[in-house]
């Protein structure tokens, strides 16, 4: 029984603890601090979900239905393109960044004096304009309730923490949309979850669930790991150049799976 969990857990980590489309996702999301819980929630859960039907033996049915796989493959290669294309433009573009100290709100005044101004909305959004009183700019709220400090001309100190991209936090349904494509829509899932880690399982009989229960755990610790833990990567996000780095690395990574489906598709 133990074994088997084990064996479950291990292997379940094996499949998921590599740069893919999905796990850049949560990594970005958890640099952002955007909506983590709702990303690491539905990818778990759509491991989950994965990991029980590929037990039940429903792997067997869609590697053997070639309409299928070509489906999935098209619509996997066009998500994944999708996605890299936006990365890719980001990573030439630039100007997203992280800054690492936060500032409590505070009424009235800035603290020490130096002025402040909203940070993530677009540029004419009355949210994003602080207001003036005597010529001194008070408290503007950003998008999750904290507000940013702006670096005044006295050389006063430092920036706030927002983790806001400058266009303004995206929307939870959007982002949810895009984690649901990214995790459903990648052949790649159906063929290392439901199929590799179902048939796997079928080998440990009537221990299989105990198996599946192994890689249920598996998931779930890892999701929450890489969504929450990527805050420990903050400050090296605090500088611009380190995310353009970043959506270049996955840009290449949604290209190469994206390239690999279509030549699935041809051999």
């Amino acid at each position: 029984m133990w074994t088997s969990a084990l064996a479950g857990l291990g292997f379940g980590l094996a499949l998921i603890v590599a740069i893919g489309a999905q796990n850049a996702h949560v990594l970005r999301q958890g640099l952002r601090r955007e909506h983590v819980g709702a990303v690491v929630a539905v990818c778990a859960a759509s491991d989950v979900v994965l990991i029980v039907v590929g037990t039940a033996g429903v792997g067997g049915t869609i590697a053997a239905s070639r309409t299928l796989t070509v489906v999935m493959s098209v619509l996997g290669a066009g998500v994944l393109l999708t996605y890299g294309a936006l990365a890719a433009r980001r990573a030439v573009r630039g100007g997203e960044t992280l800054v690492v100290e936060p500032v409590p709100v505070a009424a009235g005044a800035a603290p020490g004096g130096a002025p402040l101004v909203a940070v993530g909305a677009g540029a004419g959004d009355p949210t994003a304009e602080a207001a003036v009183d005597g010529g001194a700019a008070l408290p503007a709220a950003t998008g999750d309730g904290r507000v940013a400090r702006k670096r005044g001309g006295d050389g006063g100190t430092g920036t706030a923490a927002t983790g806001a991209r400058p266009g303004g936090r995206v929307r939870l349904g959007a982002v949810v949309a895009t984690t649901l494509a990214l995790t459903w829509l990648n052949p790649h899932v159906y063929l290392d979850t439901v199929v590799l880690l179902g048939s796997v399982a079928a080998g440990h009989g009537d221990a299989r669930w105990w198996f599946a229960a192994g890689a249920c755990v598996g998931s779930v610790v890892w999701f929450t790991a890489l969504g929450y833990g990527a805050a420990l990567l903050r400050p090296v996000f605090a500088r611009p150049a380190a995310w353009r780095v970043l959506d270049a690395v996955i840009a290449a990574v949604m290209a190469t799976i994206a390239t690999t489906l279509v030549l699935d598709l041809l051999a």
